[in-house]
This record gives structure tokens, sequence and C-alpha cells, in this order.
């Protein structure tokens, strides 16, 4: 499973209503998770982090930027971040399984779409820009929404990249990015002086000759009456929490004003707070894995067979050689049993079951055995052909070793797919039962299972044949491909059959 989160800024901190149809509009896509909602009214933005796999988590991100560019007019907005869009910043975040490359070809594609459909300028920034002064997102966001309605149109520098050359009137301009997991980090100081804030900032950050990986500015906080030192880490591994809680402490005593409390922004990794423990516990020997939430919640690696639909296509669809074909063509027969499965339950469970339905009983059984099995060689055909890679992996100059691993390899990745066809051929046989004897309102679920299970056939079919080129045993190859053949004939000859019945009991239908 692919999860990336999603950490969108909107331009909205103090309307509760517009936050909650915003978070609402994420809460209400399916597959995804709604982790938090941040809103700060000084600063008036909210942050909002939600995960999920790619699709759902694109999905839910354009909903919300939909519901954003409806609630929010930047001409009436005022507040203590810089800020150039309703929905200011969207980054993806690669978490489990999922890589910067996924996210920025997710970022790429939210972007385009975003453009497209709202008319809102949309500029690329850090590991998904697409030039190097687009990569820091201060430079981007330089002029804010009421400096880039001159520039975007004009300024080749502006040009955006998607959308229209000219800023929404109301909802401005948005940057998009992926980025690694950024921790924003303020800490309250005890004066109402801007200028200490905005000293300790330009001390403290990178750019300035301050902590690596840290950015940061300084902010009025008028309903609180003091000032902020706002950061966001950008590296939580090389510049720590209580690095930048202490340095912010040392200038602060120098210009005799109190830390007087410190916060996180939306969701934090647990590591960045171990960090910190150990710091100032001084702790020794301390072990990772001696978190108890460590242990508990520790991930274990997915099979193909517990991926998600949506996780499953993306696998089939990546450049790896697996999952392919013969996986895929498992899979197919794994659809086509269940079906059989679900007709054969919806006619046992009626209250005057048709003549015959008590034969569906043994025609459950069975159809969940080969679900069973279809499931098994969705894995297992993937791992033959791994293990066919794997082979032509041995060094040339070990010639006899290599080729007797490749032959052995080989014949087992034909093995794979010749069962998954004999599988799809006794589904069809199991079809023409479950068509003489399903409900008429079910049928055309058989057919739908007919289908799934020729081409589940075709698709093993072909993928045996294709290894078997590779073979030098020839009495092997030729009793498989007679194999092969007889098997495609009966299939062929089963789907004739189940389609004349199907056709025949939907004609007569009451």
């Amino acid at each position: 499973m692919k999860l990336i989160e999603c950490v969108p800024n909107f331009s909205e901190g103090r309307r509760q209503d517009v936050i909650r149809a915003i978070a609402d509009a994420i809460k209400s896509t399916p597959a995804v998770t709604l982790l938090d909602v941040e809103s700060n009214p000084d600063h008036n933005r909210s942050v909002i982090s939600f995960v999920g796999e790619p699709g759902p988590v694109k999905q839910a991100a354009l909903a919300a930027a939909a519901k954003a560019i409806e609630l929010i007019d930047l001409n009436e907005h005022k507040g203590e971040h810089p800020r150039m869009g309703a929905v200011d910043v969207v980054p993806f975040v690669p978490l489990s399984g999922a890589t910067m490359e996924d996210c920025v070809s997710l970022a790429r594609d939210f972007g385009r779409e975003l453009g497209a459909s709202y008319r809102v300028p949309v500029f690329l920034y850090e590991e998904a820009a697409t030039v190097p002064e687009r990569r820091n997102l201060a430079d981007v966001r330089a002029g804010e929404f009421e400096g880039l309605k001159d520039r975007i149109g004009k300024d080749p520098s502006k040009k955006p990249d998607f959308g229209p050359e000219m800023i929404h009137p109301t909802a401005g301009a948005t940057a998009v990015g992926a980025r690694e997991v950024l921790i924003a980090y303020n800490i309250d100081l005890g004066t109402s002086d801007l200028g200490i804030a905005k000293r300790i900032a330009h001390e403290l950050r990178s750019k300035d000759g301050g902590l690596a990986y840290v950015k940061a500015l300084g902010f009025e906080l008028k309903q609180r009456r003091m000032v902020q030192v706002s950061m966001n880490m950008t590296d939580y591994h090389k510049s720590q929490l209580f690095k930048a809680y202490e340095l912010v402490k040392l200038f602060a005593e120098r210009y005799g004003v109190p830390v007087v409390g410190s916060e996180i922004v939306g969701l934090t990794p647990m590591d960045a707070l171990v960090d910190s423990a150990e710091f100032y516990l001084r702790l020794e020997n301390f072990n990772r894995d001696q978190i108890l939430e460590k242990r508990l919640f520790a991930p274990s690696p997915l099979s193909l067979t517990d991926m998600s639909l949506a996780t499953f296509s993306e696998e089939v669809a990546s450049k790896k050689a697996t999952p392919g074909g013969g996986s895929v063509s498992a899979y197919m027969g794994v659809l086509a049993a269940g079906l059989l499965s679900m007709v054969s339950r919806i006619t046992l469970g009626k209250k005057e079951a048709p003549k015959g339905a008590d034969r569906l009983e043994g025609a459950l059984k069975t159809s969940e055995e080969l679900r069973a099995r279809f499931l098994k060689l969705v894995v297992d055909d993937a791992e033959s052909f791994n293990a066919v890679m794997k082979a032509f992996k041995i060094p040339k100059e070990q010639q006899e070793t290599r080729r007797k691993a490749i032959q052995e390899a080989t014949v087992k990745a034909a093995e794979a797919p010749l069962l998954t066809l004999d599988s799809s051929v006794q589904t069809l046989r199991l079809a023409r039962e479950v068509a003489e004897n399903g409900a008429a309102n079910a049928l055309s679920d058989v057919s739908t299972s007919i289908a799934a299970a020729r081409a589940a056939g075709e698709g093993a079919a072909s993928n045996v044949l294709i290894n078997l080129e590779m073979l030098d045993d020839k009495h092997y190859v030729e009793k498989t491909a007679r194999r092969v053949a007889e098997l495609k004939n009966e299939a062929s000859m089963l789907e004739k059959q189940v389609r004349e019945t199907v056709a025949s009991r939907l004609q007569n239908a009451p």
C-alpha cells in the first residue's frame, strides 16, 4: 500500500463554518483519513492533514480546493502569514510504501487538474519544481496575492506551470509541491515587540547563517499581545526541535525576553519528539525499539493480495515487470469465481429458491476453493517470474550454473499460468451449473463471470506459451503446448454453452 500525506494550507483561520466545510469535503472522500485540522486566527490560516493512497488523496485535495475557492475571497483576507492563494500551498509527502517520485507525479497531476478545472494559476515547488528558482516556497510566494496580480501574465519568471497566465480574481494562485515531512514549530515570546521576533528569526534561519533546514519568520499575535518565532523544520533529523528551542531561548535572553511556550502546528513524527526527550531527559543507551507504540504498529510487508484495488492497479501500471499479465490473469480468475459465489449465495438466500438450487451448495464450496487458488496464483506468478529475472542475473561466466537456473525457473514460471488456465476452465464448468440453477435476476453476473474467466484463461495461456519458447526440453514443451491447446478449446466450448444457457433462461423468464 502506498500511503501519501497531503497537508494543504488554506487562507482562512477565523471563520469556523468555512474551515469545517473544507474539512468535510476531505472527510467525504472515500478511502481518505482526515488526521488533523489546525487553525490560527492571527495568521488567518488553517493547516489540514489527511492521508490515503495516491488516487483518493488527489480527489480529496481537489474537493477541498473547490470548497476553498468557493468560500474564500483573498480581497477580504488579512492575516500575519504570507499568502498568495485561497488554497495557498498543497504539499504531498511520501509515507509508507510511497516514494518522492510518486509524490512528484501526484503533485503534477493535481496541479494540472486544479489549473484546468478552476482557472487558478499553479506553481510547482520543492521536489516537484520544474526550475531551480521555484524550489523555495518563499521565492514562489514573493509579492503575495496583491503583488502577483500584475506580474502573472507579464513577468516571464511568474509564468505558471499550469492554469491561466492571470491571477484568479478571488482565489489567487496556488503552490503545489512534493516534499519530505515538515514540522511547523512556533515559539512564543513574552513581549509585544515584533522587531525582537524578527531579529531572532533572522539569526535562526538557515539562509541567513542559522540552523540548517530551518525557515523562520517573526509574527505578531495581536489577540495574545505577544510575538512569535514561526519555523518550518524541513529536516528534523539534522536540525532537531530542541536545537531550535534552545537557540531561540538563548537569543531571547539576550533581549531580556522570556520564552512563554511553544507549539507544533499539525502533526509531527514520533522520532522528532523522541530526539527532544533524549536530550532533555539525558537518556543513556536509549533505543527507539523501546517505544511501545513503535512495536505495536510496526508495518508488516504487504503481499499482492493484501493490497487495495487502487494500490494493486498502481503496481500493475508501474514500470516494474511484476505483477504482470500472469498475475492480472489470475486476479481476473479471482473475480470470476467470486461472482459465481455471489450468485450462489443470492439464490440460496431466497425464500423461494429455484428448482435445483440445492445443487448450488456444492457449487458455492467449489467456487470459494477456486477463488482461494486464484488468489495464491496472483502471488505465485509474480514470484516465479522474479525467480527467472534473478537467474538471468547470474554472471555469464558461470555458464552452466546460469543456464540450469534459468531453465528451472522458467519451468516454474510456466506452471503458474498453466494452473491459472486450468482453473479458469474449471470456473467455466462451474459457471454452467450456476447458470442452470442460479436466480434469473443474477444471470448477468454469470455472464460477467464467464467473460472474466475467459480473459483469465487467454492471458494465462499466452504467458505459458511465451515461457515455453525459452525451454530446451522439447518433450516438456510439446506436452505442455498440447495441454494449453486442449484447455483453450474446452474453454471456448464451455463459454458458448453457458452463454446459450443464460440467453435461454432470460428469454423464458417470467
